[in-house]
């Protein structure tokens, strides 16, 4: 539910490695997160590179922290307010899914804007397992909002290397749309564990990407 591909500014993982990935841990669905950016995503759920389905999302670093949107049609820009953000994401039919939360080393959602969302039914799906957060007592406190809200509960490998990938995931049926995804994942099992590699430097040529 939270990738990131060479589309990110921050990472190098092509498409071959993503695919090999794909292959190799049996991942059926992928939801492509790039930041700021739903180029990649796009393109890799029409061709069908990865052999999975890809989910077009963008992780947006809004104002007061990151959002994810899912089933996006179009790029979300940078900088919107929270609400804009939220606003912007369900006009495109989208979910609203929140990464990391409570996380200090990540650019994660201010806790009173968090809150202030929850309440008035502005999030979806909060992350109660990332797979780059080390502290288990981070995740435990993402549950626990999730809980008091009554929102469906996500879990990704937030993976910028393509060793990464599936360390954390859910288990959930399958779905058709938006709102079936949504549906399957208040029916689903997040699982996973912290795994944060070190990223080893490989000789590679990575193709040229924008945002927009």
């Amino acid at each position: 539910m939270h990738l990131h591909s060479m589309w990110s500014g921050d990472c190098t993982t092509t498409v071959d490695e993503l695919a090999q990935a794909v292959a190799e841990t049996g991942i059926d669905v992928l939801c492509l997160t790039d930041h700021n950016t739903v180029n990649g995503a796009v393109e890799l759920a029409e061709s069908g590179a990865l052999g999975c389905r890809v989910v077009v999302g963008e992780e947006l670093r809004t104002a007061a922290g990151e959002i994810i949107g899912l089933f996006l049609t179009e790029r979300l820009p940078f900088g919107l307010s929270p609400v804009d953000a939220v606003t912007r994401i369900r006009d495109q039919g989208g979910l609203v899914y929140v990464p990391h939360p409570f996380d200090p080393m990540r650019h994660c959602l201010r806790e009173d804007v968090l809150r202030g969302l929850a309440a008035d039914g502005g999030i979806d799906a909060v992350e109660v397992i990332n797979g780059k957060t080390s502290l288990a007592s981070l995740n435990r406190q993402a549950a626990e909002l999730a809980a008091e809200f009554d929102l469906a509960a996500g879990a990704g490998s937030d993976a910028h290397v393509p060793e990464a990938v599936a360390a954390a995931c859910v288990e959930m049926p399958d779905f058709t749309d938006a709102q079936s995804f949504l549906a399957g994942l208040r029916a689903g099992s997040p699982t996973g564990h912290h795994f944060d590699p070190p990223r080893q430097w490989r000789p590679r040529i990575v193709p040229s990407t924008r945002a927009t």
